[in-house]
């Protein structure tokens, strides 16, 4: 699968408008080459470079239909958002520490051959452990963002 923004170029600055100094909502995302028997997608976005021992998640999303090829500006797409590192539901948007230099973001989407049931507040940690053996293929972009 491939995974693009018309939002940023890959590798490049992610908007004001999708981070928490902008208006904070979700940027427009799309994919392609989606593997046979895919069933539904699921996303996460987190920052390897916040300074902590694990990425901090962004947003967690499962349910996405199988017959989507995007994500609109500030949607889930119809799918379930659980619970990020800013202890919410949903998106929130890049928001590092000011002077900490520029962060990575990645949203990575999951294809996956069933569909997942989790309760309300899931993690991004429960996501991934319900979807371990059922990941047909994966995409990412990386955007970047610092204060």
């Amino acid at each position: 699968m491939k995974m693009k923004s018309p939002a940023f170029e890959a590798g490049g600055r992610i908007p004001k408008k999708y981070t928490g100094e902008g208006e904070d909502v979700s940027p427009p995302l799309s994919w392609t080459d989606v593997p046979d028997g895919t069933k539904e997608f699921a996303l996460v976005c987190e920052d390897p470079d916040a300074p902590q021992d694990e990425p901090w998640v962004h947003w967690v999303v499962y349910g996405i239909a199988a017959n989507r090829p995007s994500l609109t500006e500030a949607t889930a797409g119809g799918g379930f958002e659980g619970k990020n590192s800013f202890d919410r539901s949903g998106y929130n948007g890049p928001m590092p520490p000011r002077g900490h230099g520029v962060h990575r973001y990645h949203f990575k989407l999951f294809a996956l051959d069933e569909t997942t049931s989790l309760p309300t507040g899931f993690t991004k940690a429960d996501l991934l452990q319900a979807v371990e053996g059922h990941v047909l293929d994966t995409a990412e972009i990386v955007g970047t963002y610092e204060r």
